[in-house]
């Protein structure tokens, strides 16, 4: 995220806006006093934590909340095993919090670098089918609505609020801050190894039910899969030696990939070729902290779509999808990341209601990618698919509400907290509806 002659940008470089004003606020006053300042105005406010979702969610020409620097961490319960902290502290650093107090999240998805309350605000997950997305391990949220009211919300206190407010893809408010649920801190021990495809979705069940977390990486234009495979354990930490994890999270996985994305854009033939000559690290089997293993370094920038489907649609959709990469005839050459979880009770939650898979597509930046996007979220249309809210997507609120059973619980919630539309913007507009 970078805010460069009055003009804000993403992570992946494309979405961008030019504010009114870039408030950073440091406190909770200073927070209520950038809403009501806007309010004051009839200017939008949104807020934005790492910049890292791919839609233009925290867009606005009013005023950009950039909540980098209220982040710390406000209490600490270890034998209750519950934190709170500011909104704006990023996955990364309050694993560090957390782990220092012996503590862990039950579940992470693969990279860390965004900010608490844009990683519950889009429903960002990680895998393990008995376990959901991050949205499931908050216990408590303050909120600052659209006239700089706070609302305190929980399971005991202000109850329809907090069940929406846990996905509110930002149109609820500025959440101020998260109590989250943690667990005591976990090793895993992770298994990583490259197999055929077509045997990973052979024993496809199996592997789903029979590891705390398990996901694949299918290669486009290939036979390969890479499979990780993880197990909760309280085997003592046996992490990778510092060149292997150099080699296979850097190199191989952003160094040599990244080359190929290049190379692939001048000679998009050569891709499948080189993609199976990518240096492997091999199978690696190791012991390391739950947050080592879940997430990873992200050196290439891209651009990504992800849907949610019904567990037992996933091999349907995953076959199109392989179809549809064969019929375009262009080499994708971005690994199609596949993960599960079980079902929620948060209205937009992609998860919501249903045991969920995910499969998620990729390009590089400035790659052509709408023919790959569009032809994806046809495949999902027919699977009943629910897009992630951080990620690239063409639906709008009339091909999204019969989708979520409790839509109509959120848009309630929506219409009592921000009934003038103060965090609203053209993004809420096409997926959420008008205020």
């Amino acid at each position: 995220m970078r805010t460069r002659g009055g003009v804000w940008r993403n992570w992946a470089g494309n979405q961008h806006c030019a504010p009114h004003a870039v408030e950073r606020p440091t406190t909770e006053a200073e927070l209520i006093a950038v809403v009501e300042r806007a309010a004051a105005a009839g200017r939008g406010v949104k807020a934005v934590g790492a910049g890292h979702s791919f839609t233009a969610v925290a867009c606005t020409d009013g005023h950009l909340v950039d909540l980098s620097g209220y982040d710390r961490v406000l209490a600490a319960d270890p034998a209750a095993h519950r934190v709170t902290v500011e909104a704006g502290i990023t996955l990364h650093r309050l694993n560090g919090e957390l782990a220092s107090r012996g503590l862990a999240l039950e579940n992470l998805g693969d990279i860390a670098y965004q900010s608490v309350a844009g990683a519950i605000a889009t429903a960002t997950h990680g895998t393990g089918i008995a376990f959901g997305g991050l949205a499931t391990t908050v216990v408590g949220l303050r909120l600052v609505t659209g006239d700089g009211t706070v609302v305190d919300c929980s399971p005991d206190a202000e109850r329809a609020v907090w069940t929406a407010a846990r996905v509110g893809v930002g149109a609820l408010g500025v959440v101020s801050r998260v109590t989250l649920q943690c667990v005591p801190a976990f090793n895993l021990h992770a298994v990583e190894e490259a197999r055929p495809v077509d045997e990973v979705l052979d024993d496809l069940d199996a592997l789903v039910d029979g590891n705390d977390h398990f996901e694949f990486f299918w290669i486009p234009g290939t036979r390969w899969a890479l499979t990780k495979r993880n197990r909760r354990t309280s085997e003592p930490a046996r992490p990778r030696r510092r060149w292997q994890a150099f080699r296979s999270d850097v190199v191989a996985d952003n160094l040599a990939f990244g080359a190929m994305l290049r190379v692939g854009r001048h000679r998009p033939d050569w891709v499948p070729r080189i993609a199976r000559r990518i240096p492997s690290a091999g199978r690696q089997d190791y012991v390391e902290r739950s947050d080592r293993v879940f997430a990873s370094p992200r050196l290439v920038r891209f651009l990504e779509m992800e849907y949610a489907v019904p567990r037992e649609a996933f091999p349907s959709a995953f076959a199109a999808v392989r179809a549809l990469e064969r019929r375009i005839g262009v080499p994708v050459g971005f690994p199609v990341e596949c993960r599960f979880t079980a079902g929620d009770d948060i209205p937009l939650s992609t998860a919501s209601g249903r045991d969920t898979a995910y499969i998620a597509v990729h390009v590089g930046t400035g790659a052509p990618h709408d023919q790959y996007f569009t032809g994806v979220e046809a495949i999902m249309d027919e699977h009943d698919g629910r897009p992630h809210w951080g990620k690239l997507h063409y639906q709008r609120a009339a091909t999204l509400a019969p989708r979520y059973p409790r839509w109509d619980d959120f848009q309630a919630v929506r219409a009592r907290l921000d009934p003038a539309g103060r965090f609203a913007n053209p993004y809420t507009d096409r997926v959420l509806g008008s205020c």
